[in-house]
Parts: C-alpha cells; sequence; structure tokens
C-alpha cells in the first residue's frame, strides 16, 4: 500500500484553509480540484474523519458544512462551472474557501464576482506565498436556533 504525501506548497494551504472555514473536526467536508485526494489525506491525518471527494460525495442534498477548494492553475472562467454544481451539495450556513494562485487585481475582481454569482459573500481572505484563499457564506445564511 502507498500513501500520498503532499508536496510543501501543497500543505502551506492546508492551515490557511482550515482557519478560513473554521473548520471543527465533525464537520462534514467536500474538498474540490485536482488535488482533491490529497486534501482530503491531509485533512484525514489531521484528525477530520468526515471529508469527502467530489468523486465520493454521493448525491447533493445541501450535506456538507464545508466545502475547500483547491484551484490552482485553473482560470476563475472554470471555477464558476464548478460553483453551480458545487453550490448543491453545501448546507444554507456552509462556508466555501477558494484557494487560487497568485494573481493580479482584475483576476481577483473576478474570482469575487463568480463567487458572488452563486450567492455568496466573501467573508474572509489570505494571501501567502502560495497563492491567496477567500471564505464565502450564503447572503441570507442564518445560523439554525437548536433546539433545547
Amino acid at each position: 500500500m502507498t500513501h500520498s504525501h503532499l508536496i510543501p506548497a501543497d500543505a502551506g494551504i492546508i492551515q490557511p484553509m482550515i482557519e478560513l472555514a473554521r473548520c471543527s473536526k465533525l464537520q462534514r467536508i467536500i474538498v474540490a480540484g485536482s488535488k482533491g485526494v490529497e486534501l482530503r489525506s491531509e485533512l484525514h491525518r489531521r484528525g477530520f474523519v468526515r471529508v469527502a471527494t467530489t468523486a465520493s460525495c454521493g448525491l447533493p442534498a445541501g450535506q456538507y458544512d464545508v466545502a475547500l477548494v483547491d484551484w490552482r492553475q485553473r482560470s476563475v472562467k472554470a471555477l464558476e462551472s464548478t460553483l453551480d454544481w458545487l453550490m448543491d451539495f453545501l448546507s444554507p450556513t456552509g462556508v466555501l474557501v477558494v484557494w487560487v494562485d497568485p494573481q493580479e487585481p482584475a483576476s481577483n475582481r473576478q474570482l469575487r464576482f463568480a463567487i458572488e454569482k452563486h450567492g455568496l459573500v466573501v467573508e474572509a481572505g489570505t494571501v501567502c506565498e502560495h497563492g491567496s484563499a477567500v471564505a464565502a457564506q450564503r447572503r441570507d445564511a442564518k445560523p439554525i436556533a437548536k433546539v433545547a
């Protein structure tokens, strides 16, 4: 059996994505992007056990609390069709985090527009040597009151 290991650049994006999403180890997480399997493995290694990739996520039913998208080396334009599909998996109060390569300001505006077009509001972001990430939630997301 072989084990998948993240290259240093990939390992450098995991912690900022977790922090932006405010993930707990009990939340259901879906990962998307070309490195989805590696991201899932690294999250499992860190104790996040309820993680699925887009290949193993089942039918969309708003069942995921967090969507982590590694969109490096891909165009923002291509992200729109992925978001069309991914939004059906995200719960009404779920958080979307998208990581992209270092970009020009125009590309950052395109990213923000693509996210907002899907009814999300960018709430936070981070920039580092490996790129940048934004975290967003639905405009109408309201915490669900817990019944005692």
